[in-house]
C-alpha cells in the first residue's frame, strides 16, 4: 500500500506548497506538482515534489512530462495544456496507452476530476490558487491498495472533502 499526493497550478505560492509537503510528509510516498508552479525548481517550496512544466513555467528547466511507478502502477505525468485537455482526454488517452501508463496526473484547466477511462484512471487535483467551476482551493492524496485505489480530497486549508472521496477498481 502506497500514498501519493498530487497538486497542480499553485501559481507562484510558495508558503502553501510547504505547508501541504510538511503536513502530508509522513503519509504518502511521492508527491507530484502537475505544473504551473511557476517556480525555479531550486525553489524550496517545491523540493520534494515530482514536477513537469506547465505553461507558465517559463524558464525552469523541468521535463514536459514523465512516468515514475509506485506499488505496481505506472503513473504519466503532465501538465495537459500539450494535450488539449480542457476539451477532451482523447489525446491523453492515447499517450496513456503509448507509455503503459495506469494512472495520468494532469492540471492545466485547474477543474478537479477523476474519471477512468478505458481502464486508465485520469486524475486532475484542481488548483490551490485558482479553482474553477468550485469554489475550494484542492489537492488530492491516492491511496494504493492492490485490488483498489481510494481518492481523497483535501482543500488548501487541510480540511478533506469527504463527500467528494471515491474508490476506483480496474
Amino acid at each position: 500500500m502506497s500514498k501519493v499526493l498530487i497538486i497542480s497550478d499553485s501559481h507562484g505560492l510558495t508558503k502553501e506548497l510547504e505547508i501541504i509537503r510538511e503536513r502530508h510528509l509522513s503519509e504518502v510516498d511521492l508527491m507530484i506538482h502537475c505544473g504551473d508552479s511557476e517556480l525555479m525548481p531550486t525553489d524550496k517550496s517545491i523540493s520534494g515534489y515530482l514536477t513537469v512544466m506547465g505553461n507558465c513555467d517559463f524558464g525552469a528547466e523541468y521535463p514536459l512530462e514523465t512516468t515514475t511507478e509506485i506499488a505496481g502502477r505506472k503513473f504519466f505525468i503532465t501538465h495537459g495544456h500539450r494535450y488539449s485537455v480542457k476539451s477532451t482526454l482523447m489525446n491523453l488517452k492515447y499517450k496513456a496507452e503509448e507509455v503503459q501508463g495506469n494512472i495520468v496526473c494532469f492540471g492545466h484547466s485547474h477543474v478537479l476530476g477523476a474519471e477512468v477511462v478505458g481502464g486508465t484512471l485520469f486524475i486532475n487535483p484542481g488548483s490551490i490558487r485558482l479553482p474553477r467551476e468550485r469554489p475550494e482551493k484542492t489537492y488530492v492524496i491516492l491511496d494504493l491498495q492492490s485490488d483498489k485505489i481510494n481518492m481523497s480530497v483535501f482543500e488548501l486549508s487541510g480540511r478533506e472533502l469527504t463527500k467528494l472521496a471515491q474508490e476506483f477498481t480496474f
